[in-house]
């Protein structure tokens, strides 16, 4: 799922993208509380903001916190729509090295702790990649209790 945020000028200052939320991580799954079966069975309700950007010429202060809050809002209805179940979770990862997750942290989302610096790709536990902070959104109060039947 993707967003386009477009100014009064109609021009393009941001886009986010939204798909499968990762396999497995370890402060996630203890966050929600999952056994091993029970994520299988209910990652389809979670998502990942896989990408977020702001085009470099754009230099407005607090707008990555205002974006994120606004797509937030009315992500599960898109979803709903599209997919044609609800999601109850959003995770996102931010390279640490890079970015200190501000917008993420203005915008409510919670951080939840560190990736261990592998990649979905490192079947041989060879790759280095950033260690990255975690940050879920809930998107359903009863989040837990759903995810968790």
């Amino acid at each position: 799922m993707g967003y386009l945020v477009y100014d009064r000028h109609h021009r393009i200052i941001a886009c986010l993208t939204f798909g499968a939320a990762a396999w497995k991580i370890a402060p996630r799954d203890k966050f929600i509380g999952w056994l091993p079966t029970t994520r299988e069975q209910n990652l389809c309700y979670l998502t990942n903001n896989l990408r977020f950007l702001i085009l470099p010429w754009v230099q407005i202060r607090n707008l990555a916190s205002h974006i994120l809050s606004r797509v937030v809002r009315r992500l599960n209805n898109d979803w709903m729509t599209h997919y044609r179940h609800p999601l109850y979770l959003a995770e996102t990862f931010v390279d640490i090295s890079q970015f200190n997750g501000a917008s993420y942290k203005a915008a409510n989302w919670i951080r939840i702790g560190q990736t261990k610096g592998r990649s979905r790709q490192d079947q041989y536990r060879t790759l280095k990649v950033p260690i990255k902070d975690i940050y879920v959104y809930v998107l359903h109060k009863a989040f837990k209790d759903k995810l968790n039947q």
